[in-house]
């Protein structure tokens, strides 16, 4: 199931308030790689042209000028060489000069920008998440274990560098946070009819908790795509004693259902009888064949058939 909220969800309780981010993302300024490494390689061998050309020369002003010229073009070209970037498809390159966000570099391929600026390598592809088998209190109190998994990537790589120490950890620890404040907030098993429950109503859970995942993540400039619990279970303490309790329920389900289907044919039966005529009943002779009907139908053994020699009086 694919979740992207985009707004908070009022039924989820207590969703955190993040700090409003102080940095956005936006492009930096770069450009093709191509032409400038073309001049990366050049540069450094006009630079060498002029050193040797400097040096046949006779006047001293003009050698000491042509040497001077080569020497910096070649200290020229290794310091523009720095500015080399080669980002791959998924990838996003951060820039920073002096300490300060100059823009992102998402466009794929051999890009250049300033040398003097430092570039960090981001990961923008598609990610999974899976928690580890949490066991926590539900609703009730009872211990249960479960675990998510949670599909998400970077959607703004400045927050993702500056609003938080470490973005791979932040996600991690707040899907951990998220899935515990959903379990306690909801029962495994409802005991009312109208109530959410873990198991039995797992796609809004999934919903809800997607919604305070979003909540959580958003200041660190994360999207959420999916998430979805992948283990979901009774402590192994309380699993036999819940078994039996599944068990009694299903029990008493069934014999409802069967008791229902017997009081739907009986009643048939009885209007079949009346309106062919075959047999006048008094009130009677009706509740004694309805009680025997009941037993037949109702019971969990094959019934055995007594044939009565009298009248229903005698």
């Amino acid at each position: 199931m694919t979740t992207q909220p985009s707004t908070p969800d009022a039924d989820v309780p207590d969703l955190p308030e993040m700090p409003a981010p102080r940095v956005r993302e936006f492009t930096a300024h770069s450009a093709g790689g191509g032409l400038a490494l073309l001049l990366c390689l050049v540069g450094p061998l006009a630079g060498i042209a002029l050193i040797a050309v400097g040096a046949t020369l006779e006047p001293a002003g003009t050698k000491a000028t042509l040497i001077i010229v080569g020497i910096l073009v070649v200290v020229a070209a290794f310091i523009a060489m720095g500015g080399l970037n080669n980002v791959a498809p998924g990838e996003a390159r951060v820039v920073q000069l002096f300490g300060r966000y100059r823009g992102t570099i998402r466009q794929d391929g051999l890009r250049w920008v300033n040398p003097f600026t430092s570039r960090t390598k981001i990961s923008t592809r598609v990610r999974n998440h899976e928690t580890a088998v949490l066991k926590v209190n539900d609703a009730y109190g009872n211990p249960i274990e479960l675990a998510a998994v949670v599909v998400w990537n970077v959607q703004d790589t400045a927050q993702a560098v500056f609003e938080v120490d470490d973005f791979l950890e932040f996600v991690a620890t707040q899907t951990e946070a998220a899935v515990r404040h959903i379990a306690i907030e909801y029962p495994y098993d409802a005991h009312d009819e109208g109530g959410l429950s873990l198991r039995g109503n797992a796609e809004e859970i999934t919903e809800k908790l997607a919604v305070e995942l979003h909540a959580r993540v958003e200041a660190a400039g994360v999207r959420i795509i999916e998430s979805r619990f992948t283990h979901l279970a009774y402590a192994p303490e309380i699993a036999s004693a819940m078994l039996q309790r599944q068990q009694a329920g299903a029990i008493v389900a069934a014999r409802r259902e069967i008791v229902d289907g017997a009081v739907g044919m009986v009643e048939a039966a009885l209007g079949r009888i009346s309106e062919r005529g075959i047999v006048e009943l008094d009130e009677e002779r009706k509740a004694a064949m309805v009680s025997n009907l009941l037993v037949v139908l109702c019971g969990d053994r094959a019934a055995q058939p007594v044939l009565n020699t009298g009248t229903l009086y005698q």
